[in-house]
């Protein structure tokens, strides 16, 4: 009976949207991350008999047909793009993004990726990093003797010593965006690399060309609104359930036709 295969595909459609909203849920806290959404689409049709065929009875032509549905599929999870509130943290080196754009960051290997977490670190050479000791592209090394830092929205980076009033100007923050962000491959750690789907990276100074601003002092919080995604859970639960049900239900009519005597 085709109905075991198409409530197992619906079991295994609810339980990818399970999975998808415990890593959103999971992330709630995670700086500059958006929530994902699993997207679904029906299989294949059988088709018992065409609409629009002639009816061999009596010659009419039939409305409608006959078309058996063979389940569900994953379409895709797509990422949703959406602001999220900006914390006030103090630190001379977290930034958030207000707008479009993400920082560009050098990997070991050479790459670049992407991030929107602006939690900025110092290395030991003076180098301005991420968390996880990537280089901020273009590199921008604070002097060791540096008393404070300043980054106005525009990403203009300067020192300020001691022995002057006047900042020094250190370098500019520049932000990357692309055609398709949605497009974007994640790869962990806040970061993403381009792709196909994406396009190329268009760099810009923040506040221009369609760019957002730098906020110095803040960190963007994840856009993950957790009443929704528990409201969603539930849902899938649900659906799951029903899937199941329906399984249960088919073997009891297969119970019952092997029962014929």
């Amino acid at each position: 009976m085709r109905a075991l295969k198409i409530a197992a595909t619906g079991m295994t459609a609810q339980q990818m949207r399970v999975e998808t909203i415990s890593n959103n849920l999971a992330n709630m806290n995670t700086t500059g991350y958006n929530a994902r959404r699993a997207e679904f689409a029906d299989l294949h049709y059988q088709q018992v008999s065409r609409a629009g065929t002639v009816n061999a009875a009596d010659g009419t032509v039939l409305p409608t047909g006959v078309q058996l549905g063979l389940g569900v599929r994953p379409a895709a999870v797509t990422v949703h793009l959406q602001q999220g509130a900006l914390s006030a943290t103090g630190n001379d080196l977290d930034l958030a993004i207000e707008g479009r754009g993400y920082l560009e960051v050098t990997l070991p290997s050479g790459q670049s990726a992407y991030t929107r977490d602006g939690a900025l670190k110092r290395s030991a050479e003076g180098l301005v990093v991420t968390s996880e000791g990537y280089a901020v592209a273009p590199e921008i090394t604070i002097p060791t003797d540096a008393r404070s830092l300043s980054i106005n929205a525009g990403g203009e980076v300067y020192a300020y010593f001691d022995d002057t009033a006047e900042g020094q100007l250190l370098g500019q923050i520049t932000l990357v965006s692309f055609a398709n962000a949605k497009g974007l491959e994640a790869v962990g750690g806040n970061l993403f690399k381009e792709t196909e789907a994406s396009g190329n990276p268009i760099v810009g100074n923040p506040g221009e060309d369609g760019m957002g601003t730098l906020r110095q002092g803040y960190l963007e919080d994840s856009s993950v609104d957790a009443v929704r995604e528990v409201t969603e859970l539930i849902e899938a639960q649900r659906g799951y359930e029903m899937n199941a049900k329906v399984i249960s239900a088919v073997d009891q009519m297969m119970s019952v036709t092997t029962q014929v005597r």
